[in-house]
C-alpha cells in the first residue's frame, strides 16, 4: 500500500520538478567553470540560476522537515539529504529517479529490481563523475604543480576514481580537491559493489532456475 501521507505527497509533487531543477543546477554550474570567455550577462544568468535551484532545494527541504513532525530528529534521520542541502553539487543524482517516477506516473511497469540496481548505479556514477570533474578542475587548473590542467584530465581521473583503478598519472593537489577525492573514492566503492553485488544475484538466480528446469521430468 503506497504512503498517503503529506509528506509522500509532497514528495510526489515535486519529484519531477526538483529532478529538472537538479539538471539545469548542473547545467549552469558547468557553464560556470567551463566557459572562461563567457560574457558577464550570460555568466550572471548562470549564477541565478544556480541560486533559484538552491532555493528550491532549500524550500523541499524546510518543506518535508515540517511534514515529517520529526524535529531536530529529521536532521538525524535524513542526513545524507541534509548533505546534499549544504553541497548542492550532489543533488543531480536525483535526477536518477526521474525515469521511475515518469514511468510511474504513466502507470507503465517498472523494471525488475537488478536492472533498476545496475541502470539506477550507473546514472549515478555518471552523474557524480561529472559532478565531481567540474568541482575539482575548478579547483585544480590553475593550483602551483597542478596535473589536472584541462577538464579532460579532470574527467580521466574522476573514470579511473570511479573505477578503484588510481592510475595515479593526475591526482588532485589541492586541500579541496583532495576531500572531493576521497568523497568519489567511497561512492564509487559503493556503486561497484552494488553493481557487481546485483549481477552476481541475477545470475544465481538464473543458475537455479535454469537448474529446477533440468530437474524436472519431461513433459509425456
Amino acid at each position: 500500500m503506497d504512503d498517503d501521507s503529506r509528506q509522500a505527497r509532497w514528495e510526489r509533487r515535486t519529484e519531477i520538478p526538483l529532478a529538472l531543477a537538479s539538471m539545469l543546477y548542473l547545467a549552469a554550474y558547468a557553464v560556470r567553470v567551463l566557459a572562461h570567455g563567457l560574457p558577464t550577462a550570460w555568466r550572471h544568468t548562470s549564477l541565478a540560476v544556480l541560486f533559484a535551484a538552491w532555493a528550491m532545494f532549500i524550500v523541499d527541504y524546510a518543506v518535508r522537515w515540517r511534514l515529517s513532525g520529526q524535529g531536530h530528529r529529521f536532521v538525524r534521520t535524513h542526513w545524507l539529504d541534509t548533505l546534499v542541502m549544504i553541497l548542492p553539487l550532489l543533488r543531480p543524482l536525483r535526477v536518477v529517479r526521474l525515469y521511475e517516477a515518469v514511468q510511474r506516473r504513466r502507470g507503465q511497469p517498472r523494471l525488475a529490481l537488478h536492472a533498476r540496481v545496475i541502470t539506477y548505479a550507473g546514472m549515478s556514477a555518471a552523474l557524480l563523475g561529472f559532478a565531481c570533474a567540474l568541482a575539482v578542475y575548478r579547483q585544480e587548473h590553475a593550483a602551483p604543480h597542478a596535473t589536472i590542467r584541462t577538464f579532460g584530465d579532470a574527467v580521466w581521473w574522476a573514470c579511473a576514481t570511479l573505477a578503484t583503478v588510481g592510475y595515479g598519472d593526475v591526482a588532485p593537489v589541492t586541500p579541496l580537491g583532495r576531500t572531493f577525492a576521497v568523497a568519489l573514492m567511497a561512492c564509487g566503492l559503493a556503486l561497484l559493489g552494488a553493481v557487481t553485488g546485483s549481477f552476481s544475484s541475477w545470475l544465481l538466480q538464473v543458475f537455479s532456475r535454469e537448474g529446477e528446469d533440468e530437474g524436472r521430468p519431461p513433459r509425456s
